[in-house]
């Protein structure tokens, strides 16, 4: 039998596959080999600096182990949590029952369980610039392609609606609303949000209202989108991860909103969903005890956020030559350092981290131009690490931009 040496190829959609939060580790790996200690703001884990799973929720999942509920369960999700999802997305003034709702392996499965099932190959989907580097992957392994509208950092990261409205076209499919924003901390006025759904009926699109940070908005929840029409074809996001502590959990939920329009997408949803079987079950019980229980870590939490954000943006803002736009929700900020010609953002991000062992993620990772130099920064470390770290921030920032 003879062998061949040569390398089992790779499919092409690989090479059309990025996720920058991701992708940027392995250079701080490289950082940490030579001897220096990297301080990671890349990705959006509240866990890892201290904020922890309210006990309510742990001791739901331990029972539910305890009490044998260790086998795949309905791909659709338990009843009870579908029950619970469907149940406070009528309180926030959605109009949707628990058959429309999906139990997913986190916001993420969600979305690419809807994006696989409504959109086909050589389609489009606008999605923000900025936006979260998930849909962008997504789209490039089913083949379809992004079609970015601009969100404003002038104008507090709003969406830019007429340029929005001049990137559709006969292949848009869908609008993606990631509201509050990850990367930037941006909120959305309801005339913003009405203007998104008339645009999205106008056009015969599907919404992706992406609301997972909806309850970690400083002033309190953001209402929910699909609220503002309940006749519109929206589906809506939400998780355990953020506002309940659980990122790694992996457990999400969906409602595909009570137009008999979506009809046809819950059902492709729903048959993809079959496919992969179920999402982790033991961490569904969780999602009963996280939406009927007690929500009171989320006060304390989005007092921390703003407190954070505040330090944030104004250490940012002070250092010459940089500007951040004060973020209204989660724990992500979005600032823009002025480039020295010829530089682009990864080379700031680069530089900061090799320099001063500060890790954050380039702007073009979540679709922004190279040369705009906006990077983004995760700040729930405590406010004495963000000193530290500003202050590193403030020290490269000065040599990069007179080097």
């Amino acid at each position: 039998m003879s062998v061949t040496a040569s390398a089992i190829r790779t499919a092409q959609r690989v090479d059309r596959f990025t996720y920058a939060i991701r992708n940027i580790v392995a250079e701080a790996k490289k950082v940490e080999a030579g001897g220096k200690k990297v301080r990671y703001l890349n990705i959006g884990d509240p866990n890892q600096f201290g904020f922890l799973t309210p006990p309510h929720l742990i001791e739901a999942v331990i029972k539910a182990m305890r009490d044998g509920h260790n086998g795949y369960v309905p791909s659709p999700g338990i009843v009870e949590a579908r029950e619970a999802a469907a149940a406070d997305f009528v309180a926030r003034g959605v109009n949707v029952s628990a058959d429309r709702v999906l139990i997913t392996s986190g916001t993420s499965e969600g979305i690419e369980l809807a994006l696989t099932g409504i959109v086909d190959e050589g389609e489009e989907v606008l999605v923000p610039s900025p936006t979260y580097p998930l849909y962008t992957a997504v789209l490039a392994k089913i083949g379809a392609t992004p079609a970015y509208y601009r969100t404003d950092h002038t104008n507090d990261w709003q969406p830019d609606l007429d340029h929005l409205r001049s990137q559709i076209t006969a292949k848009t499919r869908a609008l993606v609303v990631i509201d509050p924003n990850n990367p930037t901390g941006a909120v959305y006025p309801d005339a913003t949000r009405r203007a998104l759904i008339g645009i999205a009926e106008q056009h015969g699109l599907v919404i992706l209202a992406d609301e997972v940070y909806g309850d970690l908005s400083y002033d309190g929840p953001v209402p929910a989108m699909a609220a503002l029409d309940n006749d519109a074809p929206i589906i809506s996001y939400s998780s355990l991860s953020k506002a309940y502590l659980a990122p790694g959990w992996r457990a999400g939920w969906m409602a595909v909103g009570s137009s008999p329009r979506l009809d046809p997408a819950l059902a492709a949803i729903k048959k993809l969903a079959d496919g992969r079987l179920c999402s982790p079950g033991p961490m569904q019980y969780a999602v009963t005890a996280a939406l009927t229980g007690d929500r009171s870590h989320q006060v304390s939490f989005r007092k921390e956020l703003r407190d954070r954000a505040e330090l944030t943006t104004k250490r940012i803002n002070a250092i010459p030559g940089m500007s951040c736009v004060m973020p209204k929700s989660a724990f992500y900020a979005m600032p823009k350092v002025d480039l020295p010609p010829g530089k682009k953002d990864t080379d700031f991000v680069l530089g900061l981290l090799r320099s001063k062992g500060v890790l954050t993620v380039y702007g073009s990772g979540f679709g922004t131009a190279l040369e705009d130099g906006f990077f983004r920064i995760v700040f729930l470390a405590s406010r004495q690490e963000l000193d530290a770290i500003y202050q590193d921030v403030a020290d490269f920032t000065a040599q990069f931009r007179s080097a």
